[in-house]
Parts: C-alpha cells; structure tokens; sequence
C-alpha cells in the first residue's frame, strides 16, 4: 500500500512534446516543438515517469530556476545534438532541418514546469510523403500536420522512438476509427497510470474505507459520470477553469476524502455525492490534458471517448491492485483500519496538503 501512496511531491511530470508542422505547396515546411527543455537538457528522458525519478533530478531544479537567457545558450550548446535526434524521412531519404528560433518563458513558478517553444523549418520533395521520428529518448510526441490553408493532414500521438505513418502533402492521411480509438485510450490510461499521482490517491482514497466491490462500485461510478461531464464539457469550451484553480482543489479533494477515513467509522450515504462533486473538479483537469494534446477534427467524439474510457481503465486497475494486494486478504481484518486505512490515509491526507500549499502559496 505504501507503494501506492508515495509519490514524488515536487516532481514535473514527464509530458509529451507537441510538435505542429505546416507544410507549403512547395514542399517547404515550418513547424514549432513545445517541450519541457530544461527535462531535455538535464538527459531526462522517457524513461522517467516525472523529473524526480532521474538521477539529474537536481540539474534539472537548476535549469527550471535558470532565466530565459541561460536556457537559451545551455540549448545552443546541444541544438546539433537535438536534430540529429529528428529525423524526417522521405523514401530513403532523411530530410535536413534548421532550427530558426527559440521561445523560453520567464522564469514563473518553479513548482510548475516550463513549456519552451522550438522554431524549426526545411525542404520537403512535395510528391513524395514524409514520416516523422525522433529518438526514444526525447520522450512521445502529438505530431500534427497541416496545409499551408491550415487544413488538417495528419494528426497522432506518437510513441517515443516509434515513427508516423507516411503524410501526403496534398491529402488527408485517413486513419482507422479502430486506430484512433486505441491511441487515445493509452493516452487515457498513461495519464492514470503511472503519470497521474493525484488521481491515483484520489481513488486509493476511496478504496481504504471499504474494500468491498459494491461500495467502491457506487463511489466509482459518481465519480465516472462526474468526470465525464466536465472532461466533455471543458474540451467544448463550454466550461473554462483555470488551472491555478483547478490543481488545489483536486489536492483538497484527496486531503477531504482521507480526512473522512479517519473521522468516520463507516461510509455515509453522502458519500457517492461527495466523489461526484470532486469528479467534477477531476474532470477538469482530464480535459486540460486532452486540451494540451489536442484531437483530430475528424475523430472528435472518438477521441473523447476513447480517452474517457482510457481514464477508467487507468482508475479500475488502480483499485484492482489495491484490493488484489490487500483487500482480498486483510479487508475483514479487526486491524484493517487501525493498521492499513487510518495510517494510508493520514500519509495520503499530509501528502495532498503539501500540494494545496504548493500550489496556491510556494
């Protein structure tokens, strides 16, 4: 159980790179790389669910406090190394590119990570198509291609070290609904697990009061319906919260809900309410990810859906561990609560404090 609720508390999440190109009639193509470059710099690769896991943990701290200016020259010193690492093909043919600039915010909040941008362009031969591809250790990538009118050619969420299927620069790639539909379930499922750690207390949470299926059936399928809601309804557009807002209120979610462990003997009826109201909250911050990520024109719905179900299989296998681990066996224990619920949630409950704090006033 400990396992489960430890978790890396300054840790930057390892997120994938979105890479937008625009190719003209021609052949010529300018795109732009938004990444973690200091995650870069530092060799903190995909191997790594967040910064904290890496052994440059603590160059990486240095580089996030670093300016823009200081970042830009670490950046200069590696430029050559970062597009040996791109690799645009067509045919046989591996297509050269130019780095024409670079973007790095102000220094912000170090608590967050830092988005820099990547200005780049090349020659394509505009009859054949290209595939895109970058070495496994820069981590997955959203390629999305478009016209020079800014009609959409191709999009995908890229598997690091794994190429793109051939683009054609003057149709539209079709893609398989079957296709689309099972990147954006791993996109789902990646976000619980192992890169969602406060989503994963959250449900571990709602686990540790009662182990038994149809409580936790009730709690989980509030939460679903909840999380749904806004997920949808914040890709819209309908509903727009601001992360600022969004990110303290998930922690107190946690913090609420072992709080409530501790206090109570058992669940209350008020309880599948409660989980409703914060998969609200959750929801939100599901649709800032898929927003950030982005979904192809043509397969909106699919898409949603997908990574919907994708977050519900992330949630399911979550609570699976925890009642295969220690539900299944110690669930109707007398000391399940004094030695497993009371202790997991007050680790739990300190752990989602820190990020309250962290969040609103570090």
């Amino acid at each position: 159980m400990m396992a489960l609720v430890s978790s890396p508390i300054n840790a930057h999440e390892i997120r994938p790179a979105i890479i937008d190109i625009e190719v003209a009639q021609n052949g010529g193509f300018k795109g732009s790389i938004k990444l973690n470059l200091e995650a870069m710099l530092a060799d903190i690769g995909s191997e790594h669910d967040n910064t904290d896991d890496s052994k440059n943990a603590d160059r990486y701290q240095q580089l996030r406090a670093s300016t823009p200016q200081s970042i830009e020259t670490a950046f200069e010193q590696q430029a050559a190394i970062f597009t040996d690492n791109i690799i645009i093909q067509q045919q046989d043919t591996r297509v050269p590119i130019n780095i024409n600039g670079l973007d790095v915010p102000d220094i912000g909040e170090i608590d967050l990570a830092r988005d820099s941008v990547i200005l780049f362009s090349g020659q394509l031969n505009p009859t054949q198509p290209f595939s895109w591809r970058w070495e496994k250790a820069l981590g997955d990538a959203v390629l999305r291609v478009n016209d020079h009118q800014q009609n959409e050619l191709y999009t995908e969420y890229i598997i690091a070290g794994q190429s793109s299927e051939g683009v054609t620069l003057d149709t539209a790639l079709e893609r398989s609904v079957w296709s689309i539909f099972k990147n954006y379930v791993r996109i789902g499922f990646e976000h619980i697990l192992p890169k969602g750690a406060d989503h994963i207390l959250f449900v571990v949470g709602i686990f540790l009061l009662s182990a038994h299926f149809s409580a936790l059936l009730w709690q989980l399928t509030s939460f679903t319906l909840a999380h749904s809601v806004t997920l949808a309804l914040g890709i819209l557009g309908i509903i727009s919260v601001p992360a600022s807002i969004v990110e303290p209120l998930i922690a107190l979610s946690i913090v609420y809900v072992c709080v409530e462990n501790i206090a109570l003997q058992r669940l209350s009826r008020w309880r599948p309410i409660l989980v409703f109201c914060f998969g609200l909250i959750h929801g939100l911050g599901f649709a800032s990810v898929l927003k950030d990520i982005g979904i192809a024109d043509g397969h909106f719905v699919t898409g949603l859906i997908a990574f919907n179900i994708g977050v519900e299989l992330g949630q399911i296998a979550v609570i699976l561990a925890c009642f295969l681990l220690v539900g299944r066996w110690f669930r109707n224990k007398p000391w399940y609560r004094p030695y497993i619920t009371l202790p997991a949630s007050f680790v739990i409950a300190l752990i989602g404090a820190y990020w309250f704090i962290e969040r609103t006033l570090l």
